[in-house]
């Protein structure tokens, strides 16, 4: 049944039921942290910012690169790009989008407190902004910097005007929350709804919706029984045990593509001691057997993934031993999922001075990627038949993200979306030397540092040759992956429903844009 809420000194109507042709309710499976834009670069706030906010730079379903507010770019020379404007672009108060606001939503990233992930990972290179005139930006790096483009579609421009000293709460409020995109806060209840409105002055295409509401609804069961209800029309992250049974509903269609979504495991390779690794009795143990190789490859060889994938993802995903999915930039055919061989684990802990293996905990989210609790479950009954006792300890993504990059955690289950669709994105995020200054590591939560790799990372991004730079982030990837600085376990596929006489395209980024359901 349609309800109605007040917001500002209107009264919206939202039809749950698409009872008003033009108003769409949408089911989304993980929960938003924050509506501010540069708060935490985590793949449920970067696609509702995507709705309110833009970028200079845009992906098409399938992670190409397009014009957003910028309409084209160039290397000036080795150190400089510039990036010309759309004009006659407004925020949603009406005033002018200018190189201004890029320049100030660049400088935001570096400024926002307690950031869990912050977006710095894609703008520390930038040693100069130059606003050339209103609608045209320079860009200066220290070194020749091939992938500008692509990190400037990761970052969201705000209002310098309405931004300038608003702080996170702000934004959630809706005080602050000024873009340009093709829709308008309305309202924001956390662990509940966003309310959009759509922005009649927007610059391109119109979306069909002029009201949008995105329903938060974590348990898998309950989002699917909103879709067949009808209180929902679309919905995301369609649980892999009902995809069978969708998939022969007449009334439901199903949106499939593969990811470049990694879930993978973070292991503590860092600290002499860790905090969650036991002996057999359950006393701590002086000395963290996940800094030697030979464990960290025993548990790679313990998990089956094709098991992961079939009988926990239903076939969902594709294993994986690397970062990317075939046919992304970075993507090597070195590298193969690991085989499972349990009795090779077990002669790798033995070597290892672990001939009984050792106990410990997997931190994971349980209701952030696709059946994230039930896979960290299913990791530790693998790795207990090679001897290593594991207790799974599941929570919220809000408390589990906060927790992990305070660094409380020894061995967790975690994802990673590469936004700007290729490799260098976790290599430079997951796996170089963490370096605040330079954004490096920004979720590299289990302190990995293999100096090579860095060298061969920092080389590669010099590289504006594409095909000599995504040789170089092979190897890159080769080196990391051969040192299991992460284990990578599989890409998971990304799902769609819609209801009957609704479309949705399936997007390699995970994205759920109200604009593209047709």
């Amino acid at each position: 049944m349609p309800f109605r809420i007040l917001c500002a000194a209107a009264a919206l109507l939202f039809a749950s039921t698409g009872a008003g042709a033009a108003d769409i309710s949408i089911a989304i499976g993980a929960d938003v942290t924050s509506i501010d834009p540069h708060y935490h670069n985590l793949t449920p706030n970067n696609n509702i910012a995507e709705h309110i906010f833009e970028t200079l730079v845009t992906k098409d379903p399938k992670s190409q690169l397009k014009p957003a507010l910028a309409v084209s770019w160039r290397a000036v020379d080795d150190l400089t790009w510039e990036f010309k404007l759309r004009k006659g672009v407004k925020f949603h108060d009406g005033s002018d989008f200018t190189a201004a606001d890029v320049v100030f939503s660049i400088e935001r990233t570096a400024q926002v407190p307690n950031s869990p992930s912050p977006f710095t990972l894609y703008t520390n290179q930038i040693t100069e902004k130059i606003i050339v005139d209103p609608l045209t930006v320079r860009l200066k790096t220290a070194t020749p910097y091939p992938l500008m483009p692509n990190d400037m579609g990761t970052v969201f421009i705000v209002s310098s005007k309405v931004a300038k000293g608003a702080t996170t709460a702000d934004f959630d409020s809706g005080k602050a929350t000024i873009g340009t995109g093709p829709f308008k806060f309305v309202r924001y209840l956390k662990g509940d709804r966003i309310e959009l409105a759509r922005n009649d002055n927007y610059w391109g295409a119109k979306t069909a919706w002029d009201k949008v509401v995105f329903r938060v609804i974590p348990s898998d069961p309950s989002r699917v029984a909103s879709l067949l209800a009808g209180d929902v029309r679309g919905v995301e992250s369609v649980p892999t045990a009902d995809l069978a049974r969708l998939s022969k509903d007449a009334s439901v269609a199903i949106a499939r593509t593969v990811s470049h979504r990694l879930i993978f495991i973070h292991l503590d390779t860092n600290r002499d001691k860790s905090p969650f690794v036991f002996d057999k009795s359950g006393k701590p143990l002086d000395k963290n057997p996940l800094k030697d190789l030979r464990v960290r490859r025993a548990i790679s060889k313990a998990i089956n993934r094709q098991a992961l994938v079939e009988r926990v993802m239903e076939g969902a995903a594709v294993t994986t031993g690397q970062l990317m999915p075939e046919g992304l930039f970075g993507y090597t055919s070195a590298l193969k999922a690991e085989p499972y061989d349990v009795d090779g684990a077990k002669k790798l802990l033995t070597e290892a001075g672990y001939p009984d293996g050792f106990n410990i905990t997997l931190h994971a989210p349980n209701d952030r990627y696709v059946n994230d609790e039930q896979i960290a479950q299913a990791v530790a009954q693998l790795l207990s038949r090679a001897g290593i006792t594991v207790r799974v300890d599941a929570m919220p993504s809000s408390v589990f993200f906060s927790r992990a990059s305070k660094l409380e955690f020894s061995f967790l289950l975690a994802g990673w979306g590469a936004d700007t669709a290729e490799a260098s994105s976790p290599l430079k995020a997951l796996l170089a030397t963490f370096d605040s200054a330079k954004g490096m590591g920004a979720a590299n939560r289990g302190r990995y540092s293999n100096a090579k790799m860095d060298a061969m990372l920092a080389q590669a991004l010099t590289i504006v040759d594409d095909a000599k730079r995504e040789r170089m982030l092979q190897q890159a990837t080769e080196i990391v992956v051969n040192d299991m600085g992460i284990i990578p376990l599989y890409h998971q596929h990304n799902l769609w429903a819609t209801r009957k006489g609704v479309t949705y395209a399936a997007r390699t980024d995970e994205r759920t844009l109200a604009q593209e359901f047709k």
